[in-house]
């Protein structure tokens, strides 16, 4: 799993030559002069210097660090990533260096974004959640070119457009947003769901 926060997530006590190396070691999945081998190959990988490794996490920036906790999710060549927020502390290029690990590892990739770019690049099939509950869920094409929820027509509308003969003219939404603060004694409702299109579906209840 990658976590939003790398900072939070990096021991400030441990190198991140070690970090990376922890779950490694842990498996045994190689000794400790592999284990180092490994690591220079997955900080280059993820576009970092293997002289890095003797660092410690406050010595690297915000989007090195998260380059960091990726590198140690790929230690153990894992079938599928959870990865909440992942690419949001790096730069346009690193995204994109990143986001072709998937097809080099071949690994799958449950993403948690708010970055509509990145999700409609990474994602086959993009499950659109408002206040803990998903009110939108198809193909990347249904959602993105066909969305049909509220919600997730003012995700899109709010997706900056770089070619001008392409903007639209936008509504500005002044309705109040719902809490997402549930009492202890609150019990979800059973929710419906229409179906919009071959494995697209959206809540209607």
């Amino acid at each position: 799993m990658i976590v939003q926060d790398p900072f939070e997530s990096l021991n400030p006590r441990i190198r991140i030559g070690n970090a990376v190396a922890e779950p490694i070691v842990t498996h045994g999945l190689a000794d400790a002069a592999e284990a180092k081998k490994r690591v220079a190959e997955l900080l280059e990988r993820v576009g970092l210097s293997a002289s890095m490794a003797d660092r410690f996490p406050h010595e690297f920036s915000g989007g090195q660090r998260q380059r960091v906790c990726i590198a140690r999710a790929l230690a153990l060549e894992p079938k599928l990533i959870i990865a909440d927020q992942s690419v949001s502390a790096l730069d346009v290029s690193v995204k994109a260096q990143v986001i072709d690990l998937q097809e080099e590892y071949g690994l799958g990739y449950l993403f948690i974004s708010h970055d509509m770019a990145v999700v409609e690049r990474i994602s086959h099939r993009v499950a659109v959640m408002y206040l803990g509950e998903i009110v939108e869920i198809g193909s990347r094409q249904a959602v993105f070119e066909n969305p049909q929820h509220v919600y997730t027509k003012r995700v899109m509308a709010a997706v900056p457009i770089a070619d001008p003969s392409r903007r639209q003219s936008r509504r500005i939404s002044n309705d109040e947003i719902k809490s997402p603060f549930r009492p202890a004694d609150y019990v979800p409702p059973k929710r419906s769901y229409q179906r919009a299109g071959e494995g697209h579906f959206v809540q209607v209840a």
